[in-house]
């Protein structure tokens, strides 16, 4: 009976051991829809698209901040400043600085490991 108890202790541990990459992996996923969405919000910005690079930068946006949630990183929380300056810029219809934030937002988020 005790080699039983112990035996599925060890299961249960190696199952919690086993399932700690993938809460990695999806925190990682909100960060790399995140880059995603900012390099998108950087391509329209360098075209002179200031609409579509809010609507993309909200999106990373979105993804970054539900990576925050499980995650504490100062890139990402640079990130998603950057991010916010690049739709506040964005709306005002200055392309060219909101460009660069979003490029400062690409830049950070990429170092969030």
């Amino acid at each position: 009976m005790n080699m039983i108890f112990q035996r599925g202790l060890l299961v249960l541990g190696a199952i919690a051991l086993l399932s700690m990459p993938l809460v990695a992996q999806a925190n990682n996923k909100h960060v790399g829809e995140a880059i995603e969405h900012a390099k998108e919000a950087v391509e329209h910005g360098k075209k002179g698209h200031a609409d579509a690079l809010v609507k993309h930068a909200e999106g990373a946006l979105k993804h970054a901040e539900a990576a925050q949630k499980d995650m504490k990183n100062p890139h990402l929380d640079e990130g998603i400043k950057q991010l916010k300056e690049a739709i506040e810029h964005g709306k005002a219809g200055h392309a060219d600085i909101a460009t660069e934030h979003a490029e400062g937002a690409v830049t950070h988020l990429s170092e969030v490991k």
